[in-house]
């Protein structure tokens, strides 16, 4: 997994604890912090892998240009 894809990963994590905290203490502030969090991490998290992926394909292609 690369470096971006696991900061949004991190992301998502500290997302799903502040929205916990917030459900738990009943704080609406902090549970939908939490969730804006968690959304905003998964969005990164695919963004990264698109990336990844993009990448991958144009080293191929460059390889069997090469070639």
């Amino acid at each position: 997994m690369r470096q971006r894809e696991s900061r949004a990963k991190v992301k998502q994590l500290k997302g799903r604890v502040k929205q916990a905290a917030g459900i738990i203490t009943g704080n609406s502030a902090l549970e939908r912090e939490g969730s804006r969090q968690r959304t905003g991490g998964a969005v990164e998290e695919k963004v990264g892998k698109a990336r990844r992926k993009v990448g991958e394909f144009v080293g191929g292609v460059a390889k069997a240009i090469k070639k």
